[in-house]
């Protein structure tokens, strides 16, 4: 299983381009992260899928539909 996996977002806010680093030892997760740039919250949720060994993410503005 990829215990470490990173990832790049665009900020539905400003655009700019946002790297996280998405931990798949801790599950499925649901947390929030500010945007660097304009320190807008974004939303993001992982889903961990063991069978396909890979990690699905999800993220939006709190005020938008998730991508």
């Amino acid at each position: 299983m990829i215990s470490l996996e990173n990832k790049t977002i665009q900020c539905p806010h400003c655009g700019h381009q946002t790297h996280i680093e998405v931990d798949s030892t801790n599950g499925d997760q649901d947390y929030y992260e500010e945007c660097a740039n304009c320190c807008q919250e974004l939303h993001i949720k992982t889903h961990i899928d063991e069978v396909k060994q890979k990690v699905d993410l999800s993220f939006d503005a709190d005020d938008e539909q998730f991508y």
